[in-house]
């Protein structure tokens, strides 16, 4: 195991890190979904979610008409 593994592995002991799928239509599963793993979010709203990936990366997601997405704790 490499050092950063060792060290993201106790820190996943201290944070909450989440699962986040996103669906552009009312259907879940098909192929327009996206899943990302989530540190921290920003904002979320009906229409927007602001939020940082496990990479520490910021993202954005806006839908005009309203966003449909799933968030559980792993």
């Amino acid at each position: 195991m490499e050092l950063k593994e060792i060290w993201l592995k106790i820190l996943s002991f201290f944070s909450t890190r989440y699962k986040l799928t996103v669906s552009y239509n009312s259907t879940y599963g098909d192929a327009d979904d996206a899943t990302y793993i989530v540190r921290k979010f920003f904002k979320k709203q009906d229409k927007f979610l602001s939020f940082q990936t496990e990479d520490k990366e910021v993202v954005e997601i806006r839908g005009a008409e309203g966003l449909n997405y799933k968030i559980e704790e792993l």
